[in-house]
């Protein structure tokens, strides 16, 4: 299969291609990415889970499951072939 097209020229190098992507980062306007240092300070701040067996349910409601008649009918159809 071939495309008359590619998504970058192959004349295009690294940094056209990176200048592309950041003029349409900023085109979207997307929030400033955090540095190593301070993604490590953000989570170097949040308080350690806890280990206290008090802290966790102890019993946990399972998830109910409602099965409307449409689908009733469309089980009903599968079982009979």
């Amino acid at each position: 299969m071939s495309y008359e097209r590619l998504a970058y020229d192959d004349a295009a190098t690294a940094h056209e291609m990176y200048d592309d992507c950041s003029a349409a980062g900023s085109a979207l306007r997307l929030p400033a990415r955090r540095s190593k240092a301070e993604q490590a300070a953000h989570l170097a701040a949040r308080p350690a889970p806890s280990i206290l067996f008090e802290d966790y349910p102890r019993e946990v409601a399972k998830p109910t499951i409602a099965v409307t008649d449409a689908a009733q009918r469309l089980g009903a159809a599968f079982d009979r072939d």
